[in-house]
């Protein structure tokens, strides 16, 4: 959906849409959205701003990765909000190297006459996901031994450490 800044002039839009897996792509993240991706908000310019634009919206979504610790089916519940705020790029467009002031930090930019959805949905989608992936806080992992999963079974291989670096040291008495 494009959120056009002629049409924000006018009025402020209200939406609330419904993506199904595959229509943003998320696979160069490695991630698979499992279940419609649920959003409604709004969109606004600014009254007495430069074409300043304000999203507000919440989103629900399933998403679904390879654990980082098991290799196994990951799942992420999604259920979240935004509110943000764009300016035009061409603000801060010039031909020297632009300062970006404090109060500028939490802005994004546009380029051209709006918005995508979809890519703001995306971008707020990868940011509510957790850096490391796993199934479960208490995933065990991979035995590095033999690469059975640990959680579905337990080995009895032992790890030996033959790479002993800090030895002159430990002989140190420290």
């Amino acid at each position: 959906m494009f959120l056009s800044v002629k049409e924000l002039e006018l009025r402020k839009i209200r939406f609330e849409e419904t993506f199904q897996p595959g229509r943003i792509d998320f696979a160069g993240e490695n991630l698979e959205q499992s279940s419609p991706l649920h959003v409604a908000g709004s969109a606004e310019v600014l009254a007495y701003s430069d074409g300043e634009v304000r999203i507000q919206g919440k989103y629900t979504v399933e998403m679904a990765a390879q654990c980082d610790r098991c290799l196994g089916r990951a799942r992420f519940p999604l259920d979240g909000g935004f509110d943000l705020f764009y300016r035009p790029v061409s603000v801060i467009a010039r031909e020297e190297e632009v300062e970006i002031g404090a109060d500028e930090v939490e802005i994004g930019f546009y380029k051209g006459g709006g918005l995508e959805l979809e890519d703001i949905l995306r971008e707020q989608v990868l940011l509510a996901l957790p850096m490391q992936r796993t199934c479960s806080e208490d995933c065990k992992g991979i035995c590095p031994v033999c690469g059975r999963n640990r959680n579905e079974t337990t080995c009895d291989c032992r790890i030996e450490s033959s790479d002993d670096r800090w030895g002159a040291l430990r002989k140190l008495g420290i």
